[in-house]
């Protein structure tokens, strides 16, 4: 597999998403993270250094293992990753004069094996305000621009190669390119990494460590939940149970769903606890996010730990954790926090019995869907939208009540009624509500009213690493704008959000 060192880029997780799409399996890890950590090195064929955000030179800038760059396996470094490389075999790293962020264009050199086939001149996608100003030793220039005459620099002979720019982002117009050259003809890769493959693996794997355990499976009814009970199933039939906790932060109309699509497929291994009373009394007061994220976890284990005692020989808890969960809970050394804890990450307290399996780890959203649809689930499952594991608490900013959560399940609930009934629902990412922690002077026959605002957020996005705000149609804002403020007590004004992500967030929370 091919190894990706983290150095605090915004595009990390989309080196991955290009690598896995051309069928070659990786896995990313913080770049300061030891190699004596890593266990069967010769399973490597290739390493990349991601980005990062800050600057090489710094005093405590974030530095890879130096048993690093003795490994006999290719490495290719991007944008601070190349600086690296620079600093490391006596080349010289500076602040530019003039900073690129955006589209530039650069000049390939014909005998360059990383830019094989590529045109004499490429439009790239450059984002540093430092510049690569003296070549390392041994090195040759494979690529130029304006601002950057070290673009592209590479060692054949060391394998080590380093590009300024990204060649993970769409606006590269031959990234994908390079990184195939890369992967298949420097790392003589294969293209052998598929879901079926992965899938017969996990159930494998997952025989091998449940034995005869019985396991509980944490389902909410997403389809991240769906996908893993699913696959626990098929691996271990009626071993698993299958636990809904309805905890009152979900959609309305969930439970009833959950009851009828998963009740049909595990019978009476399905378990619903009512656990509302306890969320509510554990988030009274609460209006930090993480705060928020942290005790919902928190409380789900308590949960989860309360139900394991009732069946004997429970040995195990499933989770539906996805890879972008683990890498946005994770901190590098010298980042200061993560960009969001998740509520299902960090392992398991210690006075709990339970271990912990996680089937969907290592996979990204849009490949727990192909998993579904090898596993044969039903598209009203994995056609859903993402919902957040900690549902509306985290799409109503602020403290969290039984009145506040009912004003925002009402106005989410005709959201989605809107954006289906527009034939919108599947081509947007994400589509919902919610509950600003403010209240505003509005006229409402004939009187003044002092009530609350509702904002919905409609996003378009491919992986949810990035995503442009979704241009819908006025009419079909106006007409849910229109029912939220007539139909959800509470409410007198609708707002839209425009941002996007970066730097926005998809989530408020």
């Amino acid at each position: 597999m091919i190894l990706i060192l983290d150095f605090g880029s915004q595009y990390t997780q989309l080196i991955a998403r290009r690598i896995r799409e051309k069928k070659v399996y990786c896995e990313i890890y913080p770049g300061n993270k030891k190699i004596s950590a890593f266990a069967g090195l010769s399973a490597f064929k290739g390493i990349i250094l991601s980005g990062g955000y800050g600057s090489v030179y710094e005093k405590n800038a974030l530095k890879p293992d130096e048993k690093l760059w003795s490994l006999p396996i290719p490495i290719l470094g991007i944008c601070y990753g190349a600086q690296l490389i620079a600093q490391k075999f006596g080349g010289k790293v500076v602040p530019s004069k003039m900073r690129e962020f955006g589209l530039a264009s650069i000049s390939v050199k014909k005998d360059s094996a990383l830019m094989e086939g590529l045109n004499e001149k490429e439009d790239v996608w450059m984002s540093h305000g430092d510049k690569i100003s003296k070549i390392p030793l041994g090195f040759q220039i494979a690529a130029n621009s304006d601002n950057s005459p070290l673009a592209a620099i590479e060692n054949k002979s060391k394998q080590i190669y380093g590009v300024q720019f990204h060649p993970e982002v769409k606006h590269t117009e031959n990234g994908s390119k390079i990184l195939s050259n890369f992967l298949f003809k420097i790392c003589k890769e294969k293209c052998d990494w598929t879901m079926d493959l992965y899938a017969e693996r996990e159930i494998k794997a997952i025989r091998e460590i449940a034995g005869k355990s019985k396991v509980l499976c944490a389902l909410s009814g997403g389809v991240d939940s769906s996908v893993a009970s699913f696959i626990l199933h098929k691996a271990l039939g009626k071993n698993l149970f299958c636990v809904y906790v309805e905890h009152g932060l979900q959609k309305l109309g969930e439970t009833e769903r959950v009851k009828k699509v998963f009740g049909a497929k595990f019978g009476k291994n399905l378990k619903i606890i009512n656990a509302k009373k306890i969320f509510l009394e554990k988030l009274k007061g609460v209006c930090d996010p993480e705060t928020k994220r942290k005790t919902i976890g928190k409380t789900f284990i308590e949960v989860f730990e309360k139900e394991a005692r009732k069946i004997k020989g429970a040995n195990f808890l499933l989770q539906g954790t996805i890879y972008p969960d683990i890498i946005e809970s994770v901190s590098i050394k010298g980042k200061k926090v993560p960009i969001k804890s998740h509520h299902n990450v960090g392992g398991l307290p210690k006075k709990m019995n339970l271990k912990i399996i996680e089937p969907l780890k290592f996979l990204f959203k849009d490949e727990v869907r192909v998993l579904g649809k090898k596993l044969n689930i039903p598209a009203e499952i994995l056609d859903r939208q993402p919902f957040p594991g900690p549902g509306f608490a985290v799409r109503c900013i602020g403290a969290v009540d039984a009145e506040r959560l009912d004003i925002l399940g009402k106005a989410d609930f005709i959201v989605e009624q809107e954006i289906r009934k527009a034939s919108l629902y599947e081509s947007l990412w994400q589509s919902f509500a919610v509950l600003l922690p403010i209240k505003t002077v509005g006229v409402m026959g004939d009187a003044r009213t002092y009530e609350n605002v509702i904002a919905i957020r409609a996003v378009n996005s491919a992986d949810a690493m990035t995503a442009d705000w979704a241009k819908i149609p006025y009419n079909v804002l106006n007409a849910i704008s229109s029912r939220i403020i007539n139909e959800v007590k509470g409410v007198n004004r609708v707002v839209y959000d425009i941002s996007n992500k970066p730097p926005a967030t998809i989530e408020w929370e």
